[in-house]
């Protein structure tokens, strides 16, 4: 389990997190929702441990992290999916994902056979630049990247930004069936949403840094989570 307790984290004078709590349970989906600016992608950056938080506790399988920089969280199966995607546009399919081998043992670092089977048209591009493909590929690319590592904890921040719809639902099923291999705990920070409500086994809503509504998903009416986003 993942467990954010009262983080609050700062850019200079500016206060992105308010006191925010979050938890994440392997086999879920937990969604973090939101308008623009309001601490999402800030909460996503005090997980991974690339940004440091001012106060407050982060817990991973029971150890406290929050002071751990983000290679160590990486070393412990967190990965994550950068809004953008960030993949490297002048390297290959097959060099963007070796770039996850950093940090494994000499013995695991190859591509899993599973990312093809999730990913199939990547087994067709290895060689291809990773900047001459889609926006689409370079999403499943972003996050075939991520799992390389055979993370336990996968944070995603909106991977359906730019996408178009059919890539959207096979990123849905994705992250659909990662989810319930039940071995891995998934954070999805999303826009779009009935794509992350679909999806979502729990939810946090953010608004100026505080959570202002948390719960199961089933227990939390689409449109009492619709109203705390909207515009």
């Amino acid at each position: 389990m993942l467990r954010v307790e009262d983080v609050h984290l700062q850019y200079g004078a500016a206060l992105a997190l308010r006191g925010a709590s979050l938890e994440a349970r392997a086999g879920e989906v937990t969604c973090v929702l939101g308008r623009n600016g309001v601490g999402k992608t800030s909460l996503l950056r005090a997980v991974t441990g690339m940004h440091a938080v001012a106060s407050g506790r982060i817990a991973w399988e029971g150890e406290d992290i929050t002071s751990l920089p983000a290679y160590e969280r990486t070393r412990r199966g967190i990965a994550t999916v950068p809004q953008g995607r960030d993949i490297f546009p002048l390297l290959t399919v097959r060099e963007n994902l070796a770039t996850g081998f950093g940090l494994l043992p000499r013995g695991r670092r190859k591509v899993p056979d599973e990312i093809f089977d999730l990913f199939p048209v990547l087994a067709r591009m290895l060689d291809r630049r990773g900047g001459d493909l889609s926006g689409g590929q370079q999403q499943q690319l972003a996050i075939a990247r991520a799992l390389v590592i055979g993370p336990k904890l996968l944070v995603l921040d909106e991977p359906t930004e730019g996408i178009q719809p059919s890539i959207i639902k096979d990123i849905g099923t994705i992250i659909g069936m990662l989810r319930d291999r039940g071995d891995m705990a998934i954070v999805l920070v999303e826009q779009y949403f009935d794509f992350a409500f679909e999806l979502a086994d729990a939810v946090t809503v953010l608004d100026r840094g505080q959570v202002v509504l948390a719960g199961r998903a089933e227990n939390l009416a689409a449109d009492q989570v619709r109203a705390h986003i909207a515009i």
